[in-house]
């Protein structure tokens, strides 16, 4: 396997939790004796409520048990850092959003070999939502009334948060940018799941979500599903992808499929997205989110800068 730095520069990645590191591990210390790479896996978190620390520490055990090698499993502060840090060759493999893996393959070649079932199906969608007390059953009814409306995305980076609703919304003629837009306001909460919270308190009026978060929150009780309408939903989205490096060998990409696969931890499964499984998947799954990344003018960094 080629060895990948986990050095990363000063300014342009913060990662949160124990330092993994990339040096190799001696195997006896002998002159001649074979040495070991350490996998670097980054995860990220979708949402900001949650537990997180355990779930990613049984992942790492769990690899480490399942691989020939080191594994080390970090948590990063945001998608841009894992784009970042994939880009320039510093993980063997990261959790993305759909889009900011499609930036990660546009930019550097990443590949998704990797995705999760939720209820035994590899996709989830894009909500826009309100709360049940205001008038709106559509989401035409509510861009009838837009000028009125203060509506929340969640990250800039975030393909059912922002990207696809943002999209919809411009091919409606209600939203260009955060600047250009015909709502009485227009802000990015950063999370999905300050989206729901702020929708249902009324501090905004509408606000877009990832639909597995938005369940997820409604099993856990941090949303009163009785208070909050959908109205809208998209097409199917496919789940988000873990990706490697473009030259990673065939042979550990197989091997890291299998370990994922063979994965019933419910710990490990629930901290992503409440899955049922890890599957195999591939880039064609996530054209369409290139294509509207590519619409949108997203296809970029720059784009999803926060």
């Amino acid at each position: 396997m080629k060895k990948w730095l986990t050095a990363v520069s000063a300014g342009s990645v913060l990662v949160l939790g124990a330092c993994g590191g990339g040096e190799e591990e001696s195997q006896g210390g002998g002159e001649g004796e074979e040495t070991q790479d350490t996998l670097e896996v980054a995860v990220i978190p979708a949402q900001s409520s949650g537990e997180m620390e355990s779930g990613v520490q049984s992942l790492e055990d769990t690899l480490n048990e399942s691989l020939d090698q080191e594994v080390s499993v970090e948590t990063y502060p945001n998608y841009n850092a894992v784009v970042e840090a994939l880009n320039y060759g510093e993980l063997d493999l990261a959790y993305l959003g759909p889009l900011t893996y499609v930036i990660a393959h546009e930019e550097s070649g990443a590949e998704a070999i990797l995705t999760q079932e939720i209820d035994g199906e590899p996709y989830y969608y894009s909500y826009i939502i309100t709360h049940v007390d205001q008038p709106w059953e559509t989401l035409d009814e509510m861009l009838e009334d837009s000028g009125e409306v203060d509506f929340a995305f969640g990250s800039i980076s975030s393909t059912s948060g922002s990207l696809i609703p943002g999209l919809e919304l411009r091919e409606r003629g209600a939203f260009e940018s955060e600047q250009e837009n015909e709502f009485a306001s227009v802000r990015y909460t950063g999370s999905h799941d300050v989206t729901a919270q702020v929708v249902q308190s009324q501090d905004v009026d509408a606000g877009a979500i990832d639909s597995a978060i938005y369940n997820e929150l409604v099993e856990e009780g941090a949303i009163d599903e009785s208070q909050i309408r959908t109205i809208w939903e998209s097409d199917q989205l496919y789940q988000y992808p873990w990706a490697v490096p473009e030259d990673m060998d065939d042979e550990l990409k197989a091997d890291i499929q299998e370990a994922f696969i063979n994965i019933e931890d419910e710990e490990i499964l629930n901290v992503f997205g409440g899955a049922s499984a890890f599957v195999e998947t591939d880039h064609s799954n996530y054209e369409s989110i290139t294509q509207a990344a590519e619409d949108f003018g997203m296809l970029n960094m720059d784009a999803i800068e926060d």
